[in-house]
């Protein structure tokens, strides 16, 4: 079965290449890791339980609404339109609202598994700051060490 998957994955890559993909994708190695990585936000992950979505404000704010809201500012003609907008124009546009209700779930369904896949970048981001961290005797990356005297002390405020 791993040789199946190696000829799918190695058909891909030449693939994307072809097709002006990233150059980086030439390496194989590479390729594989990237492979992994997307896979198991994919895969892996259960798109309900994920920090980015829980980080925005409001569910409301990436949420997409898929449903009809009807209502009128108008107290004495928006009945009548509201009459007119459910029973005349929504059946000769029902095909479009279709069309479009489609499109909006296919649209949900790719941002749940782009914040997979930054939730997933970002947690390889903090566990290789970690492994940096502790090779660099336990400073953040990015630290500028202080200058010392050279007998281990920190230097003297002036």
């Amino acid at each position: 079965m791993s040789t199946l998957e190696d000829d799918v994955r190695r058909a891909r890559r030449k693939r994307l290449l072809a097709r002006g993909g990233a150059t980086d994708y030439r390496d194989v190695d590479l390729y594989e890791k990237v492979d992994v990585v997307l896979r198991r936000a994919l895969e892996g992950r259960d798109h309900d339980a994920l920090l980015l979505p829980d980080l925005l404000a409001s569910d409301e704010e990436h949420q997409l609404s898929l449903h009809l809201k009807w209502a009128s500012h108008r107290p004495g003609l928006g009945p009548a339109l509201i009459f007119v907008k459910r029973r005349l124009l929504l059946p000769m546009f029902r095909w479009l609202w279709e069309y479009s209700l489609e499109n909006f779930r296919i649209q949900r369904r790719v941002n749940r598994v782009l914040w997979a896949c930054v939730e997933e970048l970002a947690i390889e981001n903090a566990k290789l700051r970690q492994a940096v961290a502790r090779m660099s005797g336990g400073r953040e990356p990015g630290e500028m060490s202080a200058p010392s005297s050279g007998d281990g002390q920190p230097p003297a405020a002036e």
